[in-house]
């Protein structure tokens, strides 16, 4: 590769992340920790340096941040010129970027997102999302004003967020369940009975619900909570899925929210996830690529939802801060002017073509490969399969010793999202080590 790299200075890099961890462990939640072991120096485009010079190309973008790339010029140059003019912070008086960043991101989005409400983090937006709906019921006068969420989404960290996630364990804490958020389970793609009319298997799903939960969709549900792919594998939901669930929510006056932190900003070869299912949701909640730098997210809806809650009811300190709000309007303009989502729609079929091709080679232990754009993961083995957790997790350590940062889950997946700006030639390149890798951790299975 072109790149940069040195096994002996990687070393180095090696030995300063265990100083400085061993400092971080003292003083920081262990929470923070459990990432790769590299000391980010400084990133550009689709590279990140540690400070001995090795060069990494990342296929994380800091786990689907920097859309536009890192330090893309015109971004810095956007966050340099609000820092010098020494506007760092004006809570919720105006200033002239936020109004800006709001005309134009308006502007390029569809016409039903009339406005939008600036929040700081992702969990935030769902958080919002969630308070819409349920504010939407009660002017529609719903009974109950339920959820209706998925089994292993993932919609953040914080109360009402984690609270429309389908995951138990991590909701252990909580002391008491929501009797009106429900859950379905997730149509995935190893379950047969989604392959064949997964529009009808959808209304199987919720008919069981409805009877199992004494519920009635027009009188007791307010909204859908749905994140556009399912995170850890880069899952999407089959196509007949959504169209059923768009009808039956409009035929019920029900609300639809997208979850679009992983996939909005040209993320999947279109300026939102949703977009690849043909259904027009009420609300978007957005987050990580949005600025490709600073703190920021968003919900957008339209006007008549979103100013349900009275003056005050719905605010945050940092909302609209006017450094983020610089660096997301440019952002924004270098992904649609310079053709970031036409290259993600590009490269991603590269990035798949790559993927599918070490399915083919490997498939004794790849059994599925997922994603659109510049999302995908690989999946080794069936979920949960203890062996394909310890290969993914050694592949991931394996590609970070030559020079390839991908990212992490933990689970027996790996997932891919450079940055959109991602050349092919970095990509199939990166796809020959990753190949040898995984060739001489197989061997020693």
């Amino acid at each position: 590769m072109s790149n940069k790299f040195s096994s002996s200075l990687y070393q180095k890099n090696l030995d300063n992340f265990n100083i400085l961890q061993n400092k971080l462990s003292k003083i920081e939640a262990s929470t923070m920790h459990g990432q790769l072991p590299l000391v980010w120096d400084h990133a550009v485009g689709e590279e990140v340096y540690d400070e001995y010079g090795n060069v990494y190309t990342d296929f994380t973008s800091g786990i689907f941040v920097a859309n536009a790339g890192h330090s893309h010029p015109r971004v810095v140059n956007a966050i340099v010129e609000a820092t010098t003019k020494g506007v760092l912070h004006t809570y919720t008086y105006l200033n002239k970027y936020r109004v800006s960043y709001l005309e134009y991101l308006l502007k390029v989005t569809p016409s039903n997102f009339e406005k939008a409400f600036l929040t700081s983090a992702g969990s935030e937006a769902t958080e919002a999302g969630l308070k819409l709906m349920r504010l939407g019921g009660i002017k529609k006068n719903k009974r109950r004003n339920g959820i209706i969420c998925f089994q292993g989404a993932w919609h953040g960290r914080t109360l009402g967020a984690q609270g429309m996630s389908g995951n138990e364990e991590q909701k252990s804490w909580f002391g008491f369940k929501d009797p009106n958020i429900h859950f379905l389970p997730f149509p995935y793609p190893w379950l047969e009975k989604y392959n064949s009319n997964s529009g009808e298997q959808f209304m199987k799903d919720i008919n069981e619900l409805c009877a199992r939960e004494n519920i009635e969709l027009d009188k007791d549900i307010a909204g859908f909570m749905i994140e556009t792919f399912q995170g850890y594998g880069a899952i999407f939901y089959p196509s007949e899925y959504m169209l059923a669930l768009d009808k039956l929510a409009k035929k019920n006056d029900i609300y639809m929210c997208f979850d679009e932190m992983q996939s909005g900003f040209g993320r999947t070869g279109k300026l939102f996830g949703y977009e690849h299912y043909s259904v027009t949701p009420d609300i978007i909640c957005c987050g990580k690529g949005i600025s490709s730098s600073l703190p920021l997210s968003a919900i957008l809806t339209s006007a008549e939802l979103i100013d349900l809650p009275g003056a005050g009811n719905m605010s945050s300190t940092h909302s609209g801060n006017p450094i983020a709000c610089a660096a997301a309007e440019a952002s924004l303009r270098v992904i649609i002017e310079e053709g970031l989502i036409e290259n993600s729609e590009k490269m991603g079929k590269v990035l798949l073509d790559e993927l599918n091709r070490l399915k083919n080679k490997y498939s004794n232990v790849i059994s599925l490969v997922c994603g659109k754009g510049l999302l995908a993961a690989v999946h080794f083995g069936s979920p949960g399969e203890q062996k394909g957790v310890e290969i993914a997790n050694r592949l991931c350590f394996a590609c970070l010793s030559r020079g390839i940062l991908l990212v992490k889950t933990n689970r027996e997946t790996i997932k891919f999202g450079p940055p959109l700006s991602m050349k092919e030639d970095k990509i199939v390149n990166s796809f020959k080590i990753i190949d040898e890798e995984l060739s001489k951790i197989l061997s020693t299975l």
